[in-house]
């Protein structure tokens, strides 16, 4: 069978670029605005074109150029902003929306490619928020361009990922709609300590050490490692003084309510008597269990190691997203953290992959 050709806008790190290229999908191309994640992808998929741009400026002859002839990209996957669509306003004009004009960028990219495939990932509050309206909107403007969609909000625990994660994604089909039953979920769950736990070793060391010695004893902690055993991205920074005494006092599984009052500068209650910080506030991962989600925020000051008083390591956090230590990011280590907590987790995406790519094998099959 011929690898399908992909490219992935609003790429970031390359998280789903990378589950596809796994599960044996050509990588043409991915396209971000953002320098340091594209610096990243640059380095992680020196085959394919990275191409750091403005969607909504990009020359299309440029990219013609680039990638070569876009009639022969058979999947575009990625994770345009949908947050514009909205009903709430009977003279809104979606057009006229900022919001949306890198949505409709994204389909002028499917018009002018014409894929047998697309492959939408957002945040699973699409589906509800207005009732329910992006979600119908999204499906009418594929429809209306002769795709079939489907959709799906999936747990990335249940594809092989240490991590409850929930994403919705739009998978948009010419021909017949596409079987979600297809996407295979694994029976085994990933838990924090087979992430994460053979890193413990380096606390306290120089980077210039940190290599597993080892043989890897899990099936996970196989699939992580490096051909060389080298870890990076591991640089280990501690929090206050302050921070490390409250999250001292926090068991695994934990959170805020464990620490003492008088650790608090401040009360812990508004006026009204009820709690103002979230319930993941100095949450502690729990070894034994699924991480939290992996976010954006800021250094992940929401949740914290399990055993140590400090916050996860962007290698912890990157194995816990089931990026593999060979991934390597860069930019300075708050651009790494943020395009680790944005990607999509790629065993997730690779599960995904494998579904799609069976639809290539029965079309193949069929002619």
């Amino acid at each position: 069978m011929n690898r399908p050709k992909f490219v992935d806008l609003f790429c970031g790190c390359g998280g789903l670029s990378l589950g596809f290229q796994m599960s044996g999908f050509d990588l043409i191309a991915g396209i971000d605005f953002n320098q340091a994640a594209i610096k990243t992808y640059k380095r992680n998929f020196a085959s394919a074109q990275a191409i750091c741009a403005d969607i909504l400026t990009i020359d299309k002859e440029e990219i013609s150029a680039r990638i070569g002839n876009i009639h022969e990209i058979d999947v575009i996957v990625g994770g345009p902003p949908c947050q514009g669509f909205s009903n709430a306003n009977k003279n809104y004009v979606e057009l006229d929306d900022p919001r949306n004009k890198l949505f409709f960028e994204f389909v002028k990219f499917v018009e002018l490619a014409q894929p047998k495939v697309v492959v939408i990932e957002n945040v699973p509050q699409i589906i509800t928020k207005n009732g329910g309206y992006a979600k119908r909107r999204i499906t009418e403007i594929f429809t209306e361009r002769g795709y079939c969609v489907t959709n799906a909000i999936l747990d990335a625990s249940d594809y092989g990922v240490p991590q409850k994660r929930l994403r919705n994604f739009f998978i948009i089909t010419k021909g017949r709609a596409f079987d979600l039953e297809r996407i295979a979920k694994q029976d085994v769950r990933i838990t924090v300590k087979d992430a994460i736990g053979e890193l413990y070793q380096f606390e306290g060391t120089s980077p210039d050490f940190r290599k597993l010695h080892l043989a890897p004893d899990t099936p996970y902690r196989a699939y992580l490692r490096a051909a060389d055993n080298m870890v990076a991205n591991h640089d280990i920074h501690y929090p206050a003084a302050i921070q490390q005494e409250r999250i001292s006092h926090v068991p695994q599984g934990g959170n805020w309510r464990d620490v003492p009052e008088e650790l608090w500068a401040t009360k812990r209650t508004t006026n009204s008597g009820r709690t103002n910080r979230h319930s993941s506030a100095y949450k502690r991962l729990r070894e034994e269990d699924l991480s939290v989600t992996i976010d954006a925020g800021n250094q992940h000051s929401n949740y914290y190691h399990p055993i140590f008083h400090r916050l996860p390591t962007v290698r912890e956090a990157a194995r816990l997203q089931s990026f593999p230590d060979a991934f390597a990011f860069e930019g300075i280590m708050t651009e790494q953290y943020l395009q680790v907590g944005n990607a999509v987790p790629p065993l997730m995406a690779r599960s995904i992959a494998d579904a799609i790519k069976e639809l290539f094998a029965d079309e193949e099959q069929n002619h």
